[in-house]
């Protein structure tokens, strides 16, 4: 007790030792530590704190959410060793009546970035005016986990919104998209986050707009459309050139929002339910059905819910499924109804049958998610 009140940050530890111990806290139990002491809130906002994470690469795992409720740009954390979830500082828009759409998000080198997208200044109701031009944005934010701080890094040479993104080798490849004027892209680029710098790489055979990638196998696949027509392109960074793929039967049902890649497989929501392709080194096996369509329970209601425009991403041999929304028939008044959710979810898909866990809901967020990312230490 004399040693505490003399102010050991742990007593009975020598500082730096103590230093080390407090470091290895996961993120999520930060807040409540911090009310501790005086001396502990300092230490867990301290450069010497951020610093000694940064060098031993203490990051911890972060599950980043953005939903269309949150029109000020605050994203949530989520961190399941926690089990918690925590907002993240605002990010640094110039304007902070807008908001940001058609982005893209990853995290490399232990940084969450948020690229490109476009602003869609907000209606006195607080909701996006529809009425109002898009403007694509060429804006790179970072976001440091250490010193849980954004900053503003280099923007893409080509403002662009709705486009494929995907981080290869320790870079950050981006192609497609559609500019301000509505134009499909077919211009491409690639993000050094260590020199900080953009280069150009070869463009697409052709531009695609409305792109998402599904990147796997050191290369950068690009799935979007051209017209009417859906294209499915890959890039090789050692040859530096682009291949068309003709057959697309395997992927012309994925949806941006509802695949992800886990180990050696893509796992997809579609109508019939939780699907799995194992991807080989030759040619990709038929899709296998591992679950039904996950729906969500009312109190009170006797229909099951379908959720759309939930996040879907997987982490450390789990998937998760974070927010969305659903319709609701009020069959006494016959009336329709959107129901906004904050859960959020987890299975482990290698263990049969598949099982689905709740996880803590999400903290003062719900409905659709137009952003999420996943950091591992």
């Amino acid at each position: 007790m004399e040693e505490y009140i003399r102010g050991d940050l742990i007593p009975g530890l020598p500082d730096d030792l103590a230093l080390i111990c407090l470091s290895r806290i996961s993120h999520g139990y930060h807040g409540i530590l911090e009310c501790v002491s005086r001396r502990w809130r300092d230490t867990f906002r301290s450069t010497e704190y951020s610093g000694l994470k940064a060098r031993e690469g203490w990051c911890g795992n972060w599950l980043f959410v953005l939903t269309d409720e949150q029109h000020s740009v605050q994203w949530n954390a989520y961190d399941p060793e926690a089990d918690k979830w925590h907002p993240l500082p605002m990010t640094p828009k110039d304007n902070s009546e807008s908001s940001h759409c058609g982005f893209s998000c990853v995290t490399v080198c232990k940084k969450f970035l948020v690229l490109g997208g476009y602003y869609v200044p907000l209606a006195k109701s607080g909701s996006s005016d529809p009425y109002k031009l898009t403007r694509a944005t060429n804006d790179v934010f970072c976001f440091d986990p250490f010193d849980k701080q954004w900053s503003r890094v280099t923007g893409m040479r080509t403002p662009r919104y709705d486009f494929a993104c995907s981080v290869l080798c320790g870079k950050v490849f981006v192609a497609g998209g559609s500019d301000s004027s509505n134009k499909g892209l077919a211009e491409a680029e690639v993000y050094d986050i260590l020199k900080d710098k953009w280069e150009d790489l070869p463009s697409m055979p052709a531009p695609l707009v409305n792109c998402f990638s599904i990147s796997y196998d050191d290369r950068f696949h690009v799935i979007g459309r051209n017209g009417n027509l859906l294209q499915y392109y890959i890039f090789d960074p050692s040859g530096q050139s682009w291949k068309a793929v003709e057959d697309l039967w395997q992927f012309y049902r994925l949806k941006h929002n509802a695949t992800t890649v886990l180990g050696d497989c893509i796992y997809a929501i579609l109508d019939e339910g939780l699907k799995t392709l194992k991807i080989s080194d030759a040619e990709p096996s038929d899709w296998s059905l591992l679950d039904g369509p996950p729906f969500v329970e009312l109190p009170g209601h006797s229909r099951k819910l379908q959720p759309t425009g939930y996040g879907f991403i997987g982490f450390r041999r789990k998937l998760y499924l974070v927010g969305g929304k659903g319709v609701k028939y009020d069959s006494d008044a016959h009336v329709f109804d959107i129901v906004k959710f904050d859960f959020t979810r987890y299975c482990e898909p290698g263990v049969l049958p598949l099982e689905w866990r709740e996880a803590r809901a999400m903290f003062r967020s719900r409905g659709t998610v137009i952003g999420c990312a996943f950091l591992e230490e």
